[in-house]
């Protein structure tokens, strides 16, 4: 495989959209509302940790530098990361890793519906597969959307103070990017433009469901594509590299 630097990019910012959402819901472990709630975010974030060892590895395979998915995962900075700034949120209350997770996945699985069909196939294989996973991972966060939406006073409210402070992230999701129109064109990576009205009405759907009220616009956070993170990421990564750069080369 000929190294493609774009095609690397590309698989980097799928691999650690994942990698990072995961790092942050395995947070959780052992401190969820309940029993049921812990294993459910577990499995969701081994499900995405998993997509990200995909994604890493085939960028590994792009850039053509001899990098594996340990090597992205755990000896990068900060600013090298090209996660969108959503991911990385604090998890804040259960309501409010709720609404990210609502978010996040119902965009993601609009993204690998489409990525399916990439005329890459390796990343048509991975989406294929993290699709189905995906599916869940939306399914899962609505019916608590509307759980805790239509639930008591003080569930809605912290619904409504998640959805506040998470949607300035939103528009980073579906900001095109021209250093990837060549990989668009050729039909290998996905127009993110192109998902903004499905997303719209799925969330407006559950959100109405939920007797919430869509937010009104505002002016969108962005910049995690290009490596600009907020201190959250910092603080994530001090605690997921640790062992790597306490003992490097160490082998799990």
């Amino acid at each position: 495989m000929l190294p493609d630097p774009a095609l690397a990019d590309y698989a980097l910012r799928l691999g650690d959209d994942s990698l990072v959402l995961g790092q942050r819901l395995s947070e959780w472990c052992g401190h969820a509302p309940m029993l049921e709630i812990d294993l459910a975010l577990s499995n969701i974030a081994l499900d995405l940790i998993g997509q990200a060892s995909h994604f890493l590895k085939f960028a590994g395979r792009a850039e053509g530098r001899g990098r594996d998915a340990d090597s992205f995962a755990f000896r990068r900075d900060v600013l090298d990361f090209r996660n969108c700034l959503l991911v990385e949120q604090p998890n804040g209350d259960f309501a409010q890793t709720m609404v990210r997770q609502f978010l996040f996945s119902n965009w993601q699985e609009l993204l690998f519906a489409q990525l399916q069909q990439s005329a890459n196939e390796t990343l048509a294989d991975i989406a294929r597969k993290a699709v189905k996973e995906v599916a869940y991972h939306a399914h899962f966060a609505n019916e608590w959307m509307v759980r805790l939406g239509d639930g008591t006073d003080e569930s809605r409210a912290r619904t409504v103070a998640g959805l506040e402070w998470l949607w300035r992230f939103a528009d980073e999701l579906f900001e095109p990017d021209p250093a990837l129109g060549r990989l668009v064109e050729a039909g290998i990576a996905v127009d993110v433009l192109s998902l903004r009205p499905e997303w719209d009405a799925r969330i407006s759907r559950v959100l109405a469901d939920a007797r919430l009220e869509t937010p009104k616009p505002r002016r969108g956070v962005k910049g995690g594509r290009a490596g600009h993170h907020s201190e959250h990421l910092g603080h994530l990564l001090s605690e997921m590299q640790f062992l790597q750069r306490a003992y490097p080369g160490a082998m799990w």
